[in-house]
């Protein structure tokens, strides 16, 4: 009977250690939602089918007095919405691990935001600042006011028309941080 209950005890004692490690690794590598960062929606608007690209006419190619055109290029099938969105960030907050349905242009305007992407295994800090820009291809990535003072930043989110799932929680594979 001793021996029972001793094997009933270690298997008790190993499953219960078990289940602690196992809490405590997704509370670190599973993100929830954001602490400390406030979303305000500007605004949205649906776009209806279009391709759009800038590049300059041949002729006007060498004789631009130096200046360089720029080069981009857009494209909607079969449209798409536009979500503008506000982010304030407390110091020391986090997006928490997440990715987006489609590419979000990220644009800092006070402080400054250090992002990480999903797919990096050297978990390398992208710091942006005030002025700069980060564009968030849909891959995962976070988030993180790494200082002492606020940060800001304005987001247009493209999305299908009448996504209403903005962002969705994944686990962190590479970085690990104390959320």
């Amino acid at each position: 009977m001793k021996v029972t209950r001793r094997r009933a005890m270690k298997w008790m004692t190993g499953s219960l250690c078990l289940l602690v490690v196992s809490v405590a690794y997704t509370g670190i590598t599973w993100a929830g939602p954001p602490q400390g960062v406030t979303a305000t929606l500007i605004g949205r608007a649906t776009f209806g089918r279009f391709n759009v690209k800038t590049t300059p006419p041949e002729s006007e190619g060498e004789h631009n007095n130096g200046q360089v055109n720029l080069d981009f290029m857009a494209q909607a099938k079969p449209g798409m919405d536009m979500v503008v969105r506000t982010f304030d960030y407390l110091p020391g907050s986090t997006t928490g691990w997440h990715t987006h349905p489609g590419p979000v242009f990220i644009n800092v305007i006070s402080g400054s935001v250090t992002f990480y992407e999903l797919d990096d295994p050297t978990c390398t800090p992208r710091v942006v600042t005030a002025g700069q820009g980060y564009v968030d291809t849909g891959h995962g990535h976070i988030g993180r006011n790494e200082t002492g003072l606020p940060a800001k930043d304005v987001t247009i989110s493209i999305v299908a028309v009448g996504e209403t799932q903005l962002r969705q929680n994944i686990q962190g594979k590479y970085c690990f941080f104390d959320e």
